[in-house]
């Protein structure tokens, strides 16, 4: 059950599990024909004397030809040539990296093409290690339709972008970012394929569940043995072959089965050992039963999101409406016990319940952010917390992520306070082209600023050169003193949280206010960590700790002001 070619000295195998045809055709650009093998479980096998570079597909009839669904690298798109890659051939300059500790991450997110690709991104990487961030997480890089996407429409997970850069491109800047002494996640889609060149429907129906349905069509059939391990080999190039320390797995919910979960996190830890792995979720179902470290070292919290942006904008409808009705008491929930969902009833989700309890877990279980790719390009115009919220407020805010237990994530343009939208874009043609468009802003019209039809012209179309010109991070009038706020936040985060993260447990947590609460944890070392933040409009009375605080921010306990002590 391998997926892609192998390389020997006398030229490659190639495989395709097919199990839908009884005939598939070899064809090597430039050159033979190759008639392929069949097994009774459907895979295709064929031997060609070629090497590294070389040109390949897959013939299915005489009208139809498809790429290699696990090509690791194309040439001409997705609808083009496969490629040849030798993933032993590059020449890693730091060759003994095995990792950092997952209590120092400080995450990054980005999107790597509006950064100007893999080479760009590595020219980004000095300025972003001397702030203070640890780590780097890549928006997904797997080729998609187009030139331009967010890279969730990826359909072939195994081969870089080509927009992008080469795999060798893409391994030197993880080497750039080892050498900086940053850690490298990567963000991996195994929920869904896109909608522009993938093939698999026509060899391989058996890979999807077509009874299941998700938010794209039939659930993909990961109890299937040929699919399962098409992923978790994904998972496991990305890890050995390009060396990235962890992985964000996307919207796992909806591949709804947690055994494969399981195994595919036992698998990768077992043939990762020896290196600090990091394998986080993104789970709307805030499972607290994979978070383990034999698991899933975190989650993606967006309860703490939600929570801060209903505080620091006002906003309540769509899923902030499960947050609107005492915010502050939610705030304390999260803090105290992880995710505020824990098996309660949500609004947005028809009263069903969400969520499992979490109190038990570290606080380093959880990631927590004010922005993601997410947060900021599923809003109709992509706007950032700079335009939606009091600065002092954010300003508050945003030492409570640097400095509480939690894994901080940011996101790209964050630490310069930037103003550019990060708006949602693709690269599709069409009728194609259309249905995204249209479809992009029939959501919005349940939202009273869309109602009127003319409102909703006004939202920018996904293919449009221009929105991707726009969602570039540009930094924001005031970003040097942005810049230095995160500086001494996360200067303080190395020197006085991060040594004492390892072992830490909530004391508690709760609301001193309409927006206020105040939160206290036991660190590794028996230090106590308290942080008082008001995010409302009346002042409040913070807590005398008898020490002074390692940081404070805006008049203590008057609107948008926050306080942090570590009583040692």
């Amino acid at each position: 059950m391998i997926w892609g070619p192998t390389l020997a000295n006398d030229g490659a195998t190639f495989r395709l599990w097919a199990p839908d045809r009884d005939r598939v055709t070899l064809e090597i650009a430039d050159g033979d024909a190759v008639p392929m093998t069949r097994d009774p479980e459907g895979w295709f096998e064929a031997t060609a004397s070629v090497g590294v570079g070389a040109r390949y597909r897959f013939r299915l009839a005489d009208d139809l030809t498809v790429p290699d669904p696990a090509a690791r690298a194309q040439d001409g798109g997705v609808h083009g040539w496969s490629m040849v890659v030798d993933h032993d051939a590059y020449a890693w300059r730091i060759a003994d990296w095995r990792g950092r500790p997952w209590e120092e991450m400080v995450i990054q997110e980005v999107h790597v093409g509006t950064l100007g690709g893999f080479t760009g991104v590595a020219d980004q990487l000095p300025a972003i290690a001397a702030l203070g961030i640890t780590a780097i997480e890549l928006m997904p890089v797997n080729a998609f339709g187009g030139m331009r996407n967010w890279g969730y429409d990826g359909v072939l997970p195994y081969a870089p972008a080509e927009s992008y850069g080469t795999p060798d491109e893409l391994k030197a800047l993880v080497d750039r970012a080892h050498e900086l002494g940053l850690a490298m996640f990567l963000d991996v889609v195994y929920n869904h394929f896109g909608p522009d060149g993938n093939y698999l429907g026509a060899y391989a129906k058996g890979f999807f569940h077509a009874d299941v349905d998700t938010p794209w069509g039939g659930a993909v059939a990961v109890d299937q043995a040929p699919v399962h391990h098409y992923f978790v080999d994904n998972a496991l190039m990305w890890l050995n072959a390009y060396r990235f320390d962890g992985l964000r797995f996307d919207a796992v919910h909806a591949i709804e089965n947690d055994a494969f979960l399981d195994a595919m996190a036992a698998e990768l830890r077992e043939k990762t050992a020896g290196r600090h792995v990091h394998l986080v979720l993104e789970n709307e179902g805030n499972d607290a039963d994979r978070l383990h470290p034999a698991a899933f070292d975190a989650q993606w919290n967006d309860d703490f999101h939600n929570v801060l942006h209903v505080l620091l904008t006002g906003e309540t409808s769509a899923y902030y409406a499960d947050f609107a009705d005492r915010p502050a008491e939610r705030l304390a929930r999260c803090l105290g016990e992880g995710f505020i969902y824990q098996g309660e009833g949500s609004p947005n989700h028809d009263g069903k319940p969400r969520g499992k309890p979490s109190a038990h877990l570290s606080p380093t279980a959880f990631v927590a952010f004010l922005q993601n790719h997410d947060q900021v390009g599923n809003r109709a115009m992509g706007e950032r917390l700079t335009l939606l919220a009091d600065r002092q407020a954010l300003r508050a805010a945003t030492a409570l992520l640097l400095l509480g237990p939690q894994i901080p994530l940011l996101f790209i343009g964050d630490d310069h306070g930037s103003e550019s939208p990060f708006l949602f874009f693709t690269d599709f043609h069409d009728d194609l082209a259309d249905a995204v468009r249209e479809g992009r802003r029939k959501e919005f019209a349940k939202f009273a600023a869309f109602a009127d039809p003319e409102a909703r012209e006004a939202i920018p179309d996904p293919n449009a050169q221009e929105t991707f010109e726009r969602s570039r991070a540009r930094g924001g009038p005031d970003a040097a003193d942005w810049q230095d706020l995160y500086r001494t936040l996360l200067t303080i985060r190395h020197a006085q949280i991060i040594p004492r993260l390892r072992g830490t447990t909530a004391i508690g947590a709760e609301a001193i206010g309409e927006g206020a609460v105040v939160a206290r944890w036991t660190m590794g070392d028996g230090a106590i960590l308290t942080i008082a933040l008001n995010l409302g409009k009346e002042p409040v009375d913070f807590p005398d700790i008898g020490v002074l605080p390692i940081f404070s921010d805006g008049e203590p306990g008057h609107a948008a002001s926050v306080a942090v002590w570590l009583d040692r």
